[in-house]
């Protein structure tokens, strides 16, 4: 009976990847489910590399895009429960199946940690004939749905908060992340975009774009003469996040481990430098806490869902 006993309990720890191996004992590939040269791609390639020196091993990125998200995260919470696939979650976690435009949400995985909060910006290329926020929103009113607004992911909230709370419609043209996105602005083939001040601040301090608007509640330090929309008569915040997730039933052990090394990565001075110098905001939450974060989110985009509906 004891050799049937180690045999099952030997074929269960194979399975999870445990047989004789401390955790980690190979690559683990970080799902990113936005394109290469985004925000979320850049945040998660500085955290995967600070992680390889807390786990001991290499952490490699792989971008599965598509659906606004929906294709890299359904893939990555459908991968084993062994911890070797992680996923690097966004607010489309929450928006997309709200919008039922995705079989999965948060639900479907075990929350490691948050790591990152950004409001968003109103981009326009240089030579725009918009100024200031108030001409989009004016522009809107005259020619509904005739502005191209290019989208990082469809739906997209920022915008629907926007139309939500000045009464207009945007044309939205959905491309697959901010890496996409920035070039669609330079080349003139969309009129504007909400994204992260990081996914920009390159193009902005070079002069090819222009940051006519925050939607946070004050000025950020990074963009410190933009200012916020609600000073501009428009009383609207909205941003992203970015945290890591695994498949739901994964070890406790093994997201404890995990959880350990991205907020040792998140504490790093060159993951700080990193983040500031890209004007990303540094925000780390445990999985407990970032679940509640989250359902916090999920009553905000459900309010404005039912506002549209």
């Amino acid at each position: 009976m004891k050799k049937i006993f180690y045999a099952v309990l030997f074929l269960v720890m194979s399975t999870l990847g445990f047989a004789g191996k401390e955790y980690p004992s190979k690559n683990i590939n970080l799902i990113v489910p936005f394109s290469a040269g985004g925000g979320t791609d850049a945040v998660a390639r500085k955290l995967g590399n600070l992680m390889e020196k807390e786990l001991g091993t290499s952490v490699v990125i792989v971008n599965k895009t598509g659906g606004a998200g929906a294709v890299g995260m359904t893939y990555g919470a459908t991968q084993k429960k062994d911890g070797y696939t992680v996923t690097m979650v966004t607010r489309e976690i929450v928006s997309l199946p709200l919008m039922n435009l995705s079989p999965i949400s948060y639900k479907n995985f075990d929350l490691v940690s948050l790591v990152n909060v950004d409001p968003a910006i109103v981009l326009v290329e240089k030579d725009s004939k918009y100024k200031t926020f108030e001409d989009i929103i004016k522009d809107a009113k005259e020619n509904p749905e005739k502005i191209k607004f290019a989208s990082t992911a469809k739906p997209n909230f920022y915008a629907l908060a926007i139309e939500n709370a000045a009464d207009v419609k945007f044309n939205h043209i959905p491309y697959n992340g901010a890496g996409e996105v920035i070039p669609a602005l330079l080349g003139k083939h969309a009129d504007f975009s909400l994204v992260g001040p990081g996914e920009a601040i390159g193009q902005i301090k070079a002069g090819q774009l222009r940051a006519i608007g925050v939607m946070s509640t004050e000025r950020i330090a990074s963009l410190p003469d933009v200012p916020t929309l609600k000073e501009q008569g428009y009383d609207i915040t909205s941003g992203t996040w970015r945290g890591i997730a695994v498949p739901k039933g994964t070890d406790k052990a093994v997201v404890e481990k995990l959880n350990a090394a991205i907020k040792a990565a998140t504490e790093d001075p060159d993951f700080i430098n990193f983040m500031n110098n890209s004007t990303f905001g540094i925000q780390y939450l445990d999985g407990k806490d970032f679940e509640q974060f989250i359902i916090d989110d999920t009553n905000q985009i459900g309010e404005i869902i039912k506002n549209i509906k």
